[in-house]
């Protein structure tokens, strides 16, 4: 028997599990901390490092006090965090400024010209990450802040992923030989591949920016997977967390993919992490390189496998948003949905509200509903959105599944599935397929895992998700509902490509609104 801390740190708040290898998840606490965002720049969206420290703290001492155990006892604390959260440092690995959000959009234009000098170049990166670089990625943030920051630059000694900062802080490691590099983070979002050479070359960066001349130096370190320790907990921290010093902390990754290992996925799943965004994760022991996905990065969620990311930039966001602009929570928007029919509401959602993550790749989209009429109400767009959330899904799978990635089983993790079992409903009418449900939270249970295995206690990840994992109910389609969605699925998939792609012919989509309110008329009876 052993025990462990595992933290994941998500948008708004961190989590820290205290797991018993045979009981299971035996404490649990959360600490918030703020989300800064400019009412007058949408794309805005930072956060300090000293917030998630202290909240780090609050919720390790709180979860060993439910726990009831002392903090002596834990084997090995593990953290994930979001990504890509970006943040500059100095020689001593002080911020120089807060971290940039994953969900921050300001670096369009630089996202845009590493796209555009990679395809002129002929970096083969590129063609990893779906053949476009995006404005949630490391490079294209950091440019976007060398270029708003010339004062500061000149202190910045590297910069570093929210995961590894964390690492890096508790474990005291200030060399930045030494600092630890998650293939996962580097590898989806800094264009970092072993079989290539590591990062793009420094002619590559130098050219899209004088800027970024010696970046590639300063990015140096030890890129690792998460079944390698990146070091062992400072007396300082191990006083601050409650914990015993000295103890393992394996290299960090990122939420989403950790949530995924937490759900048991194996070879042919896929697993939606559907919280604030969604994060779309596959794993294959070969897959080919897929247009307009993410990234598909050796070692990234499982060490042992290729890692496949692909996600929607925007799903909790877009239901708190319309909660919020009628005055309500989701919670009291979402009482009476049960009874919603596949497209009763003659409504077409696409979810474009924070821009198009995957396939598009375009942060220039807004979200688009079409169908409206006088008696419309905000519970109506909000069953509208879960089906346009549902129906990008679909569109991400199919593209996956074209190119190789075997889809068996699809698996519903992260916060919103526990709690909205209307979306559980729709996505499998949706997809046409069951939809897995894990029986009980996995938030944090992926960095219990990992903490397990630097403590040794488990061998391989998937004896450990044996030993951990929850099992599953299944939401089953509905013959009746999925008919439905057969319908309305061509629609859909024409509006994304032709209003989301600048580049393609006007589509004939007289006929959309008719068959919308047609379909609607039908499931009212």
């Amino acid at each position: 028997m052993a025990i462990v801390a595992g933290v994941d740190f998500g948008t708004l708040s961190v989590r820290v599990s205290i797991v018993d290898s045979k009981k299971g998840r035996i404490g649990s606490s959360t600490a918030e901390y703020p989300l800064f965002r400019k009412k007058e720049d949408p794309d805005y969206a930072t956060q300090r490092h000293q917030d998630h420290m202290e909240a780090l703290i609050s919720a390790t001492r709180k979860a060993l006090e439910q726990a009831g155990v002392p903090g002596e006892s834990v084997a090995a604390i593990a953290l994930d965090t979001t990504g890509s959260s970006v943040i500059p440092v100095d020689s001593r690995l002080q911020p120089l400024d807060d971290y940039y959000l994953w969900c921050d959009h300001r670096a369009k234009e630089e996202a845009a010209l590493i796209t555009r000098t990679a395809h002129a170049s002929k970096l083969e990166a590129i063609k990893w990450y779906g053949g476009v670089y995006s404005s949630e990625w490391g490079f294209a943030k950091l440019l976007h802040w060398l270029r708003h920051n010339p004062d500061k630059s000149r202190q910045m000694a590297t910069a570093l992923e929210h995961c590894d900062m964390v690492a890096a802080v508790l474990c005291g490691i200030g060399d930045l030989d030494q600092l630890p590099r998650s293939v996962c983070a580097m590898g989806h979002k800094w264009m970092w591949n072993e079989s290539l050479g590591g990062l793009p070359p420094e002619g590559f960066l130098a050219g899209l920016d004088p800027l970024l001349g010696s970046v590639r130096e300063k990015l140096r370190g030890r890129y690792l997977p998460s079944n390698c320790t990146a070091g062992h907990l400072t007396p300082e921290w191990a006083g601050k967390l409650g914990l015993k010093a000295g103890i393992p902390v394996p290299v960090g990754a990122f939420d989403a993919h950790w949530d995924a290992i937490g759900a048991g996925v194996r070879e042919g799943d896929v697993v939606n992490v559907v919280g604030t965004s969604t994060c779309i994760m596959a794993i294959a022991r070969q897959v080919d390189l897929i247009p307009g996905v993410c990234g598909v990065v050796k070692g990234s969620i499982h060490p042992d496998y290729y890692g496949i990311e692909a996600g929607l930039s925007a799903t909790g966001d877009i239901f708190e948003a319309i909660a919020r602009r009628a005055g309500k929570t989701v919670a009291e928007l979402s009482k009476g949905l049960e009874p919603y029919q596949a497209g009763q509401t003659g409504l077409m959602r696409l979810t474009w509200d924070n821009g198009d993550r995957t396939v598009l790749v375009n942060p220039e989209l807004g979200g688009v509903t079409l169908g409206w009429n006088l008696t419309h109400t905000a519970q109506d767009e909000l069953f509208a959105s879960v089906e346009g959330t549902g129906f990008h899904t679909r569109v991400i799978l199919e593209r996956m599944a074209e190119h190789g990635v075997p889809i068996n089983r699809v698996i519903n993790g992260g916060g919103i599935p526990q709690k909205n079992e209307v979306l559980n409903r729709v996505y499998a009418n949706i997809l046409n397929k069951p939809v897995l449900v894990p029986q009980s939270e996995v938030t944090s249970l992926g960095s219990a895992i990992f903490a397990f295995l630097s403590a040794g206690t488990f061998r391989t990840v998937e004896e450990a998700q044996e030993a951990l994992c929850p099992s599953y109910r299944t939401v089953a389609p509905d013959p009746a509902q999925s008919a439905v969605y057969e319908q309305l699925y061509p629609l859909f998939r024409k509006l994304y490509f032709s209003l989301g792609s600048p580049s393609s012919a006007p589509a004939n989509i007289g006929d959309i609104l008719p068959t919308l309110r047609k379909v609607a008329a039908k499931a009212k009876g």
